[in-house]
């Protein structure tokens, strides 16, 4: 027991140790190299860890700086396993849950992608690293500018986003070869369906209270479903979601 107790401890100022400290605005050669080390144990322990195996998602979020999305703040928790607030009352996911929705969508590099819920730019920054053009919507208009303003920062430039109701999707880009929701609907918006392609991928989670995230294909008699885990999401808003309530 007590070796257990010593093994936390150490374990506690290791983690300690290789936590960055606070630093206002933009990191130092430094800071970065430490939020490197935090980014690769994110990646082998949160999603590697927990059976995503798509190689090209693992390096993609080894690649992509989480820490560059979130409130300054919030920094040094950008590799902890939880989401986190992001302001106007939404979160960036959960690692894990990232991994695991960008390995659904089961990209090789040449895809037309659309995200419904841009949040702060950390998905579509992945998305960019796996597909060829990235499409993304958010319905509040300072996260859709402060998360273009990041991605530009960052040199993901050729990520387009709009502010706009995501459940119509983005009809004169599509069609698209998979779409991935990052708030949860009622039911799957059919608009979105018919701006996927036939064999296109669409990752969503759907429900109110009991939410599940959901993987359809699309087949010439329709989508095909798969019922991946449980999850909680913020929910789909906007004035075609209340219409159709």
């Amino acid at each position: 027991m007590r070796s257990l107790v010593i093994m936390g401890i150490l374990g506690a100022v290791i983690a300690a140790m290789i936590r960055p400290p606070f630093v206002q605005g933009e990191e130092s050669g430094t800071d970065e190299a430490l939020f490197a080390v935090l980014r690769v144990r994110m990646v082998t322990e949160q999603i590697e860890g927990r059976d995503v195996a798509d190689p090209r998602v693992l390096a993609a979020m080894r690649k992509v700086p989480r820490h560059r999305f979130v409130p300054d703040r919030l920094r040094p928790e950008a590799y902890d396993d939880n989401p986190l607030p992001i302001g106007e009352g939404q979160t960036i996911s959960q690692p894990y849950i990232v991994g695991i929705m960008s390995e659904l969508m089961q990209l090789r590099g040449g895809e037309r992608v659309l995200e419904v819920g841009t949040g702060s730019g950390y998905q579509a920054a992945v998305l960019a690293e796996l597909a060829n053009e990235v499409y993304s919507i958010e319905i509040l208009e300072p996260l859709a500018r402060r998360a273009t303003a990041t991605l530009r920062g960052l040199g993901y430039g050729g990520v387009k986003v709009r502010a706009g109701d995501g459940y119509l999707g983005w009809p004169e880009a599509a069609p698209f070869d998979a779409i991935i929701v990052t708030a949860a609907p009622d039911h799957i918006p059919q608009p979105l369906v018919d701006q996927l392609k036939i064999g296109g991928r669409l990752v969503i989670p759907v429900g109110e209270y009991y939410q599940e995230l959901l993987q359809c294909v699309k087949t010439p008699k329709g989508l095909l479903r798969k019922s991946i885990i449980p999850v909680r999401f913020v929910p789909l808003t906007g004035e075609e979601v209340k219409k159709k309530r």
